[in-house]
């Protein structure tokens, strides 16, 4: 098979644009768009006549009847393409994109757009709806994008995301509701972090998370999502129940949360599954700790190369600065850099370290 002219629907939102990237930079391919945000995109006709595999990278309330737009302007000759959408709902873009005579599969990046150029270390759910002479091709496109895929069925993905996505983010939007509440008697998030745990930072990680980035995509999740409905009901009957043990107050009311919350959900869980993820908390409690230290460097290596590494952390030697820990990361601009820490070091020597790293051109100092 040729090198495909890829097509993407929605190439001014956010992951057509990481698309039209990864595509062009990591596949070499050609890339086509068309975006109503972007008058001079590719018309939809053109697009659809052209585009060998054409992507769905839509709002989600409007992808289903977009993909029926489509359906009808390729009027049969989308015949041995293959059709993709990216969306965080499967069943209705999937059964949208059956209608058509395109080989089908759905994908769902479990992550925002990442600075990363590829998913690497993100989860993707696969739906494989119709694929058939385009396989080679898609297994080429999953090994590129480096993710660890997930293969479901639409409806089980939907069903699982309920619980994944709508519950989780619905959770974190009723915390920060009662954190807005209880502002006027302790303060708004920013001042209850002095007194946070690992579990508060988390919770408000995400929170923060939530509410930085585009609000009607958490929106669709919840409302374009058919089982979000039934899992927010089951949430608050759990959180209802709790309420009145809680308020009931009696030695009765103890032992019926015990057995409730703890006992039963921890046979339910098992054993293995918690001590995986009590190991989980534990790591990223660490992280956090060693995040938080004061005494610290940011070094972003210009060459990503083997040995870099090695070459910085010889300068460290060098000059007797002893590190506390070392972690990989992104700035919010997306360059990798370490993140070094120290317990207690000498600032003649760690200035002496920075002079060399930076005369030498091994690294770049982030503020």
């Amino acid at each position: 098979m040729s090198a495909p002219l890829i097509g993407i629907v929605g190439i001014a939102g956010a992951y057509g644009r990481w698309l039209q990237q990864f595509f062009r930079a990591r596949m070499g391919l050609d890339v086509i768009g068309h975006d109503p945000a972007d008058a001079s995109s590719t018309g939809e006709s053109e697009l659809v006549r052209r585009a060998d595999v054409l992507v769905f990278a839509a709002p989600i309330r409007h992808t289903a009847s977009l993909i029926a737009r489509y359906v009808a302007l390729a009027d049969g000759s989308e015949a041995g393409k293959l059709w993709l959408d990216v969306t965080s709902i499967k069943s209705a873009p999937v059964d949208a994109m059956l209608c058509s005579h395109a080989e089908v599969a759905g994908l769902h990046p479990m992550t925002a757009p990442p600075k990363a150029p590829t998913l690497k270390g993100r989860v993707m759910v696969v739906c494989e709806a119709r694929i058939g002479r385009w396989r080679p091709w898609l297994d080429d496109l999953l090994h590129a994008l480096e993710a660890e895929c997930v293969h479901a069925t639409p409806v089980q993905h939907d069903r699982v995301m309920a619980l994944v996505q709508a519950m989780v983010h619905a959770t974190h939007l009723a915390q920060a509701g009662v954190l807005k509440e209880q502002a006027a008697q302790v303060g708004d998030l920013a001042a209850v972090m002095p007194f946070r745990s690992a579990s508060f930072e988390m919770d408000a990680a995400i929170i923060a998370r939530i509410l930085s980035l585009n609000p009607a995509i958490y929106e669709d999740i919840q409302f374009g999502n058919p089982h979000a409905g039934e899992v927010l009901q089951a949430l608050g009957a759990q959180i209802t129940r709790m309420a009145a043990l809680v308020g009931e107050g009696s030695d009765a009311a103890r032992a019926t949360f015990r057995d409730e919350f703890l006992h039963d959900n921890r046979s339910a869980i098992g054993e293995a599954t918690l001590a995986a993820g009590n190991y989980s908390y534990e790591r990223i409690g660490y992280l956090l700790a060693d995040l938080a230290a004061g005494q610290a460097l940011s070094v972003h290596l210009p060459e990503d190369r083997p040995g870099s590494l090695r070459a910085l952390l010889h300068v460290f030697e060098r000059h007797g600065v002893s590190l506390s820990s070392i972690h990989s990361s992104r700035t919010p601009g997306g360059d990798v850099h370490f993140r070094i820490g120290f317990d207690d070091v000498d600032r003649v020597a760690l200035e002496r370290t920075v002079f060399d790293i930076v005369a030498q051109g091994l690294g770049r100092i982030l503020p």
